[in-house]
């Protein structure tokens, strides 16, 4: 075999390892509950204790749907229909371990496109308000702002209809992109 061949296999198999094992920077997708992003992109310990606060949850690859012990639940996600002015919803099974990363995660990797994708996400819940906090992926060509009224609903309308409607006792859900509010 040649060299030339022999390299792409090896590259190849590094980016496979890679991606399976889900090797991210934690100064884009810190992995401590702890862990917060400033302003600047650094990561700083938060101290405080919040009532409900996830890790960034990666969706480059595949997201498992189950836990780990195969628990599952059933939930409803809503999903815009081609002309963006409703919400269809849909029954699905998801992970009963953390059904609401599950399901902000199915919703999120259905918004992606070769143009616009987010890496990640933070949750933190307060009183029945689920804020969710956005990354948008280092090599995605748009950004939050540039998506269109359509695209707007598809993604913010969705997640914010699956996550209330569901027996998650959220009433109210707020969207930031590192830490500044998504005005929508």
């Amino acid at each position: 075999m040649n060299i030339k061949k022999l390299s792409t296999i090896y590259f190849i198999t590094g980016v496979t390892i890679t991606s399976i094992s889900g090797c991210f920077s934690s100064k884009i997708y810190p992995q401590s509950d702890r862990d917060k992003t400033t302003k600047n992109n650094h990561v700083s310990r938060n101290r405080e204790k919040k009532p409900f606060k996830s890790s960034v949850t990666g969706l480059q690859g595949k997201l498992p749907e189950t836990s780990s012990k195969g628990k599952v639940v059933s939930a409803t996600l809503y999903t815009s229909d081609p002309q963006c002015q409703k919400l269809i919803p849909k029954k699905v099974v998801i992970s009963a371990e953390k059904p609401i990363n599950a399901a902000i995660a199915r919703i999120i990797r259905q918004q992606n496109s070769k143009d616009f994708s987010l890496s990640g996400y933070r949750t933190s819940m307060n009183n029945g308000t689920l804020t969710i906090d956005l990354r948008v992926a280092p090599k995605s060509k748009r950004q939050i702002i540039s998506l269109s009224s359509c695209e707007q609903f598809a993604l913010f309308s969705s997640l914010r209809k699956t996550l209330i409607n569901n027996n998650w006792n959220i009433k109210k859900v707020h969207f930031k992109q590192l830490g500044q509010e998504i005005i929508l």
